[in-house]
Order: structure tokens, then C-alpha cells, then sequence
């Protein structure tokens, strides 16, 4: 039994199964970018993206299916691929940041006017609109920035008052008013 089993595992070279891992990795990682650049209107970008993957996909699962009953190692391979490129490609997606999104700070009124003066003069656009909290008089900053540009507002944001109600929320369209320049998704 333990001599089938381990004829099992070596039957495939260490090689060959590192790189349908290394290429699977590869190919989920891809899909997933491409799935969220064509969600967030960047389909020029998916498409490129969705030509490789298919080329991979298809050299990969068929090395795979082949030799699958021979080598069931493959398989496990190929699943283990499959899921750090799930991981990697949602790491990535998080490093890029594409699309934009509202941040909306609930502070007080006297700290609103300061950190509204604030985010403008670092090149965004705020609009403010006069609010009642239970006990106070307070101010909605809303600001539209680019997904990278957010921790940054919302750290200037914090900086002048720690207490803020902040809310962040990604956007798909955007039309009118002002916004920082929005960035290329490669520059």
C-alpha cells in the first residue's frame, strides 16, 4: 500500500508539478485582475488580460487532464495554484487600487470648516453640507478621490479630528463637479 502510494506522489517530477503550480498561479491571478478591471470600466485592460489567461489556462488544464489519472499529484498541483492565485491576485488588485470612491466625514462643525480647507488645499474637491447630530451642530465633507489617494484623506481627516465619522464607498460613475486628476491604470 505505502509503495503504490508513494509511486503516487513521485511519479510526476517535482519540476513539471512546480510549474503547473507556478503557472496556475499565474492564470488565477490574471482572471482575477481581469474580473475587476472590467467591473470597474477598464475593459481595454481585460481584454488583453483575458487573451493570456485563456493561453494559459488551456496549456495548463490540458498538461493536467492528460496525465491526470497517471499523476493524480497534478491535480493537487493545479487546486494549490488555484487558490494562492485567487490569493495573490486579490493581494494585488488591493496594491494597485483601481476606481474611485466618496469618502464622507461626520465631524463637528467648527473642525469640518478646517479639515474642508484642508482637503482642498491638498487638491481635492469637498463639498460640505450643514448637518444636526443628537446633541450638536455638525458638517458631511464629501470628497471623491482616486481608491489610492483614500488612506491619505482619510488620515488628514483624522489628523484634525480623531473622532470623525468617516465612511468610504467605491463609485462606478462619475460625472461632472471636481476631481483630482485621475491616474492611468499604468503610467
Amino acid at each position: 500500500m505505502w509503495e503504490s502510494f508513494l509511486e503516487i506522489l513521485t511519479k510526476t517530477s517535482f519540476l513539471e508539478l512546480f510549474l503547473i503550480f507556478f503557472a496556475k498561479i499565474i492564470e488565477v491571478t490574471i482572471s482575477t485582475l481581469r474580473l475587476i478591471l472590467i467591473n470597474k470600466g477598464y475593459r481595454n485592460y481585460g481584454v488583453v488580460l483575458a487573451l493570456v489567461e485563456i493561453f494559459l489556462w488551456v496549456f495548463v488544464a490540458s498538461s493536467v487532464i492528460m496525465g491526470l489519472s497517471e499523476s493524480p499529484m497534478k491535480g493537487v498541483a493545479y487546486g494549490l495554484g488555484f487558490a494562492a492565485g485567487v490569493y495573490l491576485g486579490s493581494t494585488l488588485e488591493q496594491k494597485i487600487a483601481v476606481g474611485k470612491v466618496l469618502i464622507q466625514a461626520v465631524v463637528p462643525h467648527d473642525k469640518g470648516i478646517v479639515i474642508t480647507d484642508k482637503i482642498r488645499a491638498l487638491g481635492y474637491g469637498a463639498t460640505t453640507l450643514e448637518a444636526f447630530g443628537k446633541d450638536s451642530k455638525r458638517m458631511v465633507i464629501m470628497v471623491f478621490a482616486n481608491r489610492r489617494d483614500s488612506k491619505n484623506v482619510v488620515k488628514e481627516i483624522k489628523a484634525i479630528d480623531e473622532k470623525a465619522m468617516i465612511i468610504s464607498s467605491e463609485t462606478s460613475n462619475l460625472s461632472g463637479g471636481y476631481m483630482r486628476q485621475i491616474r492611468h491604470l499604468i503610467k
